[in-house]
């Protein structure tokens, strides 16, 4: 009887100590952190994404032919150039005039003629080639499973064949920037299948150079998309496929062939001539012979153990759980189908969330170009809207994610890019407008253009350069790093604020000053004094005179801006009590149109908040009312941030159910209605990577708000979400925070100081404000009292 006894406890004890240590590793004992399917991937938008900022690839994982389309950063159409209208400016006068006197459709042709930039359209981001692997006798297969684990970035592909289970695991390298795909089987010597490589590209040779396949491509010169201009395109690359394998190696008819294999290792890389926006004197097929001589002699598990280090360091450092993942048992392609379903589903707003954490370090890492508007991935010669840098909302949203989810090392390629448009952005100042400083417009792309394209109607926006400073000193406010704000930030924006300081001209009937000529993204044409222009011309000049006041320095050009500052034409409210879009009352409250453009100085600015006005927050909620909940992906993305900073996290929750309706379309097709993609891509449609970053964004404002001096936990929450758990979180004034809460309650609080500033809590009514220092974690319990 004592034995039996003694037996149960030991038992009891193991499986207490199981749990334990389950618990203890919840990302490696379940499947919360990973995409998965049931099936190969049919469209392009049903495959599964790897990157490591430099190259991307979709990886299909088809049976019995595998498709990996792949794409590098830098290959483009196009070749270096100013796109400046050169004179433009002797005709600014006269279209400013014009809008003065209430003559839009002068001013438009007038702009259209002499002030658009040359040529008139942007250069389009390329697919670089495709990889195809077919395995002999695989057509009859079971036991089908693809998956993305974004604990470690790597892919997994396994099914049977009769009774012998295949596998392959693929990644995307950063430390060794290569593509690395491990094939294996469970039975000796039953692996064989052959690969090749091809392009959408005319200009391509495919050549086999021992055990390996290489790729030349050459950009073709052509028209572009929606006008009859020709333009010359200089960019080439080069790709190469390595195998090394326990098989035996043929080649024939251009592919290689791989026979009597336990295991094969592919290595995949490709490079550009393309050096910098003004450079394209590289040599990519010495980049890519030399990734490939670094990389000689490291196995698959060494470059998958240095990958996965780099990667972990950084994805990590945040963690979000918003209950028990009650469907994660399902594959993810149905959980989106059943997401509105009466249940729900919140796991999968964690998973959206990380998910988006995933395609940010996959697609914006340091070193690299920023995201575009497709991120790094792209399959078609001619994609939608040329795959660009939107500056009027996309190429922000991308970033919106990056500090408040604990990237900040992400956000610097767009610091680059700022660095890069000012410099072209001085040119087209001074040609189109006279002015110093610095400007980008509603666009630009890897040349850097930044003068006004396409049409006068849409593409005078003159808000693109201060949104973009706006994200240099956002990096300021979340890290305190005044190193940072002197060395980098600070010149920038300066710069920037130069152009407006030039640019403003008083309007004769009111006396205020206004940008003019401009546009309301994308609607009401040409036109002076737009609401957004105005916001985020105001909070560029007060970041300015702050930065001047922290750096203690350029006090005569704060003063300046001061005066400026207070002679802008101010927000209004209009006659249906809506936030004005234009100088004149005249929105259309019958209009749904997809940009919100004057509610910037709700988010991502702040002028427009509860507590300094909340007549101007009443007004921005009824302008959003009229605008409608629905929209394109990326609207209901800045949607959901709106109504999180309105402190409804109910209505936000309404525009997160529509950014899960499941899209299952030709994703070339064009439409009105936002979702998502069975591997999660924002469907706006077509896709578009903007809204996979703005809305995680937006669920993580319903959690943690802090533009306005103070951490708010958990201002928005909806009451869908009654418990939750999140570690890592950012906020401004350099703080790092992890809280749980249970019953819609705030249970715990951490909060690092990473800058030793003063911390301001609020959290359900309650606040609390005490003085930290740097690299000390502070706890507090749910009544906010330090512990």
């Amino acid at each position: 009887m004592e034995n039996k006894v003694t037996m149960k406890i030991i038992y009891l004890l193991f499986i207490v100590m199981f749990l334990g240590a389950c618990s203890l590793n919840p990302k490696e004992s379940t499947d919360s952190l990973k995409l998965w399917y049931k099936q190969p991937a049919e469209l392009w938008t049903d495959a599964l994404p790897l990157g490591n900022g430099r190259l991307g690839a979709m990886v299909y994982g088809g049976v019995p032919q595998e498709h990996i389309q792949f794409n590098e950063e830098t290959l483009w159409t196009g070749e270096p150039q100013s796109y400046a209208n050169k004179g433009a400016s002797k005709y600014l006068s006269k279209i400013q005039q014009l809008l003065f006197e209430g003559r839009q459709d002068e001013a438009q042709k007038l702009a259209q003629d002499h002030f658009m930039s040359t040529p008139l359209q942007q250069r389009a981001y390329q697919p670089f080639g495709d990889l195809y692997i077919d395995f002999e006798g695989h057509d009859n297969f079971s036991n089908y499973k693809r998956e993305l684990n974004l604990n470690n970035a790597v892919q997994k592909i396994t099914y049977k064949v009769g009774d012998t289970t295949y596998e392959r695991e693929m990644l995307m390298s950063k430390p060794d920037e290569i593509m690395a795909m491990k094939l294996s089987c469970d039975k000796g010597k039953a692996l064989e299948f052959s690969f090749w490589m091809d392009a959408e590209h005319e200009d391509k040779s495919i050549k086999i150079e021992g055990s390996s396949l290489s790729l030349n491509v050459s950009v073709s010169d052509g028209l572009s998309n929606w006008f009859n201009n020709p333009y010359k395109s200089v960019l080439f690359g080069n790709a190469k496929v390595s195998i090394k394998t326990d098989g035996i190696l043929t080649k024939a008819d251009g592919r290689l062939k791989v026979s009597e294999a336990n295991e094969a290792i592919l290595y995949l890389s490709a490079a550009t001539n393309y050096k910098n926006y003004n450079d394209v004197s590289n040599t990519p097929v010495s980049i890519v012979d030399d990734i490939f001589s670094k990389n000689n002699g490291k196995t698959f598990e060494q470059i998958k153990e240095a990958h996965i280090t780099d990667y972990k360091k950084l994805f990590d450092r945040f963690e979000i759980d918003l209950t028990e993942n009650q469907k994660q048992e399902l594959p993810t392609d149905k959980r989106l189908e059943l997401f509105n379903d009466s249940i729900g589903d919140p796991g999968l707003l964690a998973l959206y969330v990380q998910y988006g954490r995933y395609l940010m370090l996959a697609s914006s890492r340091e070193g690299t170009n920023p995201a575009n508007l497709q991120g790094i991935w792209n399959d078609k010669l001619r994609p939608p809207w040329d795959s660009k840098y939107t500056t009027n909302i996309n190429c922000e949203m991308n970033y919106w994610l990056a500090e408040v989810a604990n990237l900040p090392e992400c956000h610097e390629p767009m610091f680059k890019l700022v660095e890069e448009v000012a410099e072209s952005g001085s040119i087209t100042a001074k040609e189109h407008y006279g002015a110093n400083g610095w400007i980008v417009h509603h666009n630009t792309d890897i040349w850097r253009g930044t003068a006004p394209i396409y049409s006068s109607t849409h593409g005078i926006f003159l808000g693109g350069g201060g949104w973009l400073a706006h994200h240099l000193w956002e990096h300021f406010l979340f890290s305190q790093d005044e190193e940072f704000l002197r060395n980098r930030a600070y010149p920038l924006m300066k710069g920037a604020a130069q152009f407006y300081f030039d640019l403003l001209i008083k309007d004769p009937k009111t006396g205020w000053l206004v940008s003019s000529p401009s546009n309301s993204p994308e609607t009401g044409g040409l036109v002076y004094g737009p609401a957004m222009d105005h916001q985020i011309i105001r909070s560029l000049f007060k970041a300015c005179i702050k930065a001047c006041e922290i750096l203690e320095e350029d006090t005569a050009f704060a003063k300046e801006l001061g005066i400026k500052l207070s002679q802008i034409a101010p927000d209004q409210i209009g006659q249906h009590g809506q936030l004005q879009e234009w100088e004149e009352d005249k929105d259309d409250i019958k209009s749904n149109h997809r940009h919100v453009s004057h509610l910037w100085g709700v988010h991502p600015g702040k002028e427009i908040n509860w507590s300094d006005n909340p007549e101007f927050m009443n007004a921005a909620i009824q302008s959003l009312k009229y605008r409608g909940d629905d929209g394109t992906g990326w609207s209901l993305a800045w949607k959901i941030n709106f109504w999180a900073r309105f402190l409804d996290g109910d209505h936000a929750y309404e525009l997160i159910k529509m950014i899960f309706r499941p899209v299952v379309t030709d994703e070339t097709t064009y439409g009105a209605g936002g979702g998502s993609y069975s591997n999660l891509f924002d469907a706006h449609p077509p896709f578009q990577i903007d809204g996979n970053f703005g809305a995680p964004a937006g669920i993580l404002e319903m959690l943690l708000q802090s533009h306005m001096g103070q951490l708010e936990i958990l201002p928005a929450l909806p009451k869908v979400l009654p418990e939750g758990d999140i570690k890592g979180i950012c906020a401004r004034g350099g703080f790092e925070l992890s809280f749980s809460w249970q019953e819609g309650k705030l249970k715990t609080l951490k909060i690092l100081s990473k800058a030793g500033t003063t911390c301001k809590v609020v959290c359900q009514g309650k606040l609390i404000e005490f003085d930290t220092k740097k690299g000390v974690t502070y706890k507090l319990d749910g009544e906010l009292n330090l512990l």
